[in-house]
């Protein structure tokens, strides 16, 4: 199945469900997705929003012969502590199998990454990221750094204050967003400017997701009359550029 994610072609969720850890949390949109899901009788879905694993899907990556760009977990988080350990480093055994695909895996508890990542095989197609919503959760930049992952990427998403104290060493990859939905944060345009200003002076791609908002599609993503959506080097990366239009 397809995924409306800018930054990813596909999702593969052989874990669902997961709980709250930080602010970022606040407002998820796959808690409320989840919510829908069990409502529609989705079998998946039938322990809500609790961690489940999917054993039945773990292999299902290595039925996709075309290459793609997979989100894992987009509806969960492989490092949450309800996950075993084993479950976690098979699934990581399957990206290293499936070497046709670029797989972004994405966290927020980074603790439990820096804690298994001598355990896992650090594949050049596996991009290993951390969510830093808030100056109080910096410390997941050094977890990642920590770890044995070839592509590093930070996923400021959703934004909800200034983090230009940032350390972006070792970084290669940093996606902004801000938060969508009838309850969403505001954005604020300077943070954005100063993340994006970091990136650029220390050749960082970096990728600009959207402004969101109640009305996230109409807010679109422009920063200052361009688009931007690079991708780390290991990727084609590309920036598009061009005067707004809005």
């Amino acid at each position: 199945m397809g995924t409306k994610i800018e930054w990813t072609e596909e999702t593969w969720n052989p874990i669902t469900g997961c709980t709250k850890c930080s602010d970022g949390c606040l407002n998820c949109y796959a808690a409320s997705f989840a919510k829908r899901l069990k409502a529609m009788g989705n079998a998946r879905y039938a322990n809500g929003f609790q961690v489940t694993v999917h054993h039945d899907l773990f292999n299902k990556p290595l039925q996709w012969t075309k290459p793609k760009m997979i989100f894992v977990n987009s509806m969960s988080d492989i490092f949450h502590d309800d996950v075993p350990e084993k479950d976690i480093l098979d699934l990581f055994r399957v990206m290293n199998q499936a070497k046709q695909h670029t797989f972004q895996v994405l966290t927020k508890r980074s603790e439990r990454l820096m804690h298994l990542s001598s355990k896992i095989e650090w594949t050049d197609n596996i991009w290993m990221g951390v969510s830093i919503e808030n100056k109080q959760v910096l410390y997941r930049a050094d977890h990642l750094r920590a770890s044995g992952a070839k592509i590093k990427f930070i996923s400021a998403e959703p934004l909800l204050e200034s983090i230009s104290t940032i350390d972006l060493s070792g970084i290669d990859w940093l996606i902004v967003g801000g938060e969508s939905g009838q309850k969403s944060r505001p954005l604020k345009e300077e943070w954005v400017v100063e993340l994006r200003d970091i990136a650029l002076e220390k050749g960082i791609a970096f990728f600009f997701k959207q402004w969101g908002g109640l009305n996230k599609k109409k807010n679109g993503y422009m920063l200052q009359g361009k688009c931007y959506r690079e991708y780390p080097n290991a990727f084609k990366r590309k920036l598009i550029s061009f005067e707004s239009t809005q």
